[in-house]
């Protein structure tokens, strides 16, 4: 069995910081201006983003917490926990951004390799997390990480797309980002790397039930929590796989916690839907569902 882990902090990769590299265009238009950008539905930014903040900030702590001590069977040979070697830039995205009463949370499946496992941040490609978020923080290393996916943290040079994709949608149709975190939040189901021997990445889904479980009901309880610190109107699954389980854990939830649940197109470059254009495919979904109506 192998257990989690990311637990050993290690010297931190990036303590001095790279240069800044130029803005790309599909992180952050320079001709949209705050308010060219800004949707008919945009409402001030929250009155209470601080309670929402440490709500998560309590409840991401648990949740590393848990997922550190389970344990995982081959075909995985390595797991990482960005929860706690890049807790620094995931606590500076949820004490930023995290806000009460918003239209919609995002919910993905686990970390990417060039995206959440180095920078902390849900489908958290470099470009768009530093350039566009703003946040640059120490990510330390992992004990016995894998040859073929070290963790490089804000130095790393190889693109997410799926995080390319979200976050520069979100800059284009939305502008700054506190107009975006205004009205959404982006969370990760599970926030573990799961990788194979070869290096390739494995998702979650296909753990034996028995592993499964244990993971299934610790995500289970944060995804709660979460929804219930931001009180979202709608809580969409990106993807089939998180919107069964947001499905899941809200039914089991108090009957209070309610919100809509959809779904909407993964931005995952394996998916040939979303490289037939994910993002006007994701505008029509949130359009028919009406997700930002005013």
């Amino acid at each position: 069995m192998h257990p989690a882990i990311g637990r050993t902090t290690l010297p931190v990769v990036n303590s001095a910081a790279p240069p800044p590299a130029p803005r790309p265009a599909s992180v952050r238009p320079e001709s949209a201006s705050p308010e060219s950008a800004r949707p008919a539905s945009f409402r001030p930014e929250s009155a209470q983003p601080a309670a929402a903040a440490q709500a998560l900030i309590a409840a991401a702590t648990r949740l590393s917490e848990a997922v550190s001590a389970l344990e995982f069977s081959a075909p995985v040979t390595h797991v990482y926990n960005p929860l706690h070697y890049a807790w620094a830039p995931h606590r500076a995205y949820l004490e930023r951004y995290a806000a009460q009463g918003l239209r919609a949370v995002f919910v993905g499946m686990n970390p990417g390799p060039f995206g959440m496992m180095q920078t902390g941040v849900p489908f958290g490609e470099v470009a768009a997390v530093r350039d566009w978020m703003g946040i640059e923080a120490p990510v330390a290393g992992v004990a016995d990480a894998h040859p073929r996916r070290p963790i490089e943290g804000f130095a790393c040079r190889r693109s997410e797309v799926s995080g390319r994709r979200l976050w520069g949608w979100a800059a284009r149709r939305f502008g700054p980002p506190e107009v975006f975190f205004s009205q959404c939040f982006v969370l990760n189901y599970c926030p573990l790397v799961f990788l194979e021997a070869s290096g390739r990445n494995f998702t979650p889904d296909r753990l034996p039930r028995a592993e499964l479980a244990p993971l299934q009901a610790a995500c289970d309880a944060h995804l709660r929590e979460a929804v219930a610190a931001l009180a979202p109107a709608w809580v969409i699954g990106v993807g089939g796989y998180a919107r069964a389980r947001i499905d899941a854990a809200l039914a089991a939830g108090p009957a209070g916690l309610a919100p809509r649940v959809d779904q909407i197109l993964h931005p995952s470059p394996a998916s040939p839907a979303a490289n037939r254009g994910w993002e006007p495919a994701v505008d029509q979904q949130l359009e028919r569902l009406g997700v930002f109506a005013t």
